[in-house]
């Protein structure tokens, strides 16, 4: 079993930067490729940015070139750094992890585990 858990939310202003971490527990977190989703009031959860076990990444359209996703195996977590903020990229964000990739890696049903989940929200 993986524990996911998130932190580094808050509220800031449009243009500010902020970093989520997420710890990760329980398993071996070098073997699974990992993401970030988030969830606007009133809208599906969408997919922001994978790191996989290797390195390689990908990002949401409306993200690229502003967030940068990083993984650090040895003290077993994910991050994601935020610049640029903008009032729409206000949701909760979602840890996740995948530890057999089926090759969606933009859908939720891709990960296995989920952490609960960090309230970031931009003001204008």
């Amino acid at each position: 079993q993986v524990q996911l858990v998130e932190s580094g939310g808050g509220l800031v202003q449009a243009g500010d930067s902020l970093r989520l971490s997420c710890a990760a527990s329980g398993g071996t977190f070098s073997k699974y490729a990992m993401a970030w989703f988030r969830q606007a009031p009133g809208k599906e959860r969408a997919f922001v940015a994978r790191i996989s076990i290797g390195g390689r990444l990908y990002y949401a359209d409306s993200v690229k070139d502003r967030f940068t996703i990083s993984r650090d195996n040895a003290k077993n977590t994910v991050f994601l750094q935020m610049n640029s903020l903008r009032p729409d990229d206000t949701a909760v964000y979602y840890c996740a992890a995948d530890l057999v990739y089926s090759g969606n890696y933009g859908f939720a049903h891709e990960y296995n585990y989920w952490g609960q989940g960090i309230q970031v929200t931009v003001s204008s």
